[in-house]
């Protein structure tokens, strides 16, 4: 075979390889729906799916710096600071919308992630807009009513 084909077949290979790791790390925060109050994530380099040990951790955990540098002193328990990647992120945010949607009554731990706010403010002024028109409507009603009661 051809020493460059064989070159770019092996470059594939490895590329493949890598990649193909990087979405298991990526995927291995875990959450169970049974243990709501805690996620998983590894605590040493996965060989495997099937061979992941994990550790369980505090929900609030989870991006706990939204994104943010991470601070020098910071340590994490998870593998290669899983906890604190893009994708722990919006498995967070994917979590909280199950659990605490925007316009709940009781937000997840009383506080809302940085990206909830501008929801949250959405959600408010639609809920206000309603509350107005509905109260319009029942001051519209109250009006006929009293009018057919005079006539």
């Amino acid at each position: 075979m051809n020493p460059t084909i064989s070159l770019a077949l092996l470059v594939c290979f490895c590329m493949t390889t890598v990649l193909a790791m990087k979405d298991m790390m990526r995927k291995s925060i875990v959450f169970d729906k049974n243990t709501p109050d805690v996620f998983y994530c590894p605590i040493q380099k996965p060989s495997g799916m099937e061979k992941l040990i994990v550790k369980a951790r505090p929900l609030k955990k989870l991006c706990e710096f939204e994104g943010q540098p991470l601070p020098e002193d910071y340590k994490s328990d998870c593998y290669q600071d899983v906890d604190e990647s893009n994708y722990a992120c919006k498995e967070k945010y994917r979590i909280m919308m199950r659990t605490a949607p925007p316009g709940s009554e009781k937000p997840f731990e009383n506080k809302r992630l940085a990206r909830f706010l501008d929801v949250d403010k959405e959600f408010y002024i639609a809920a206000m807009e309603e509350k107005k028109n509905e109260d319009t409507t029942e001051n519209a009603k109250k009006k006929r009513s009293k009018s057919k009661k005079r006539t």
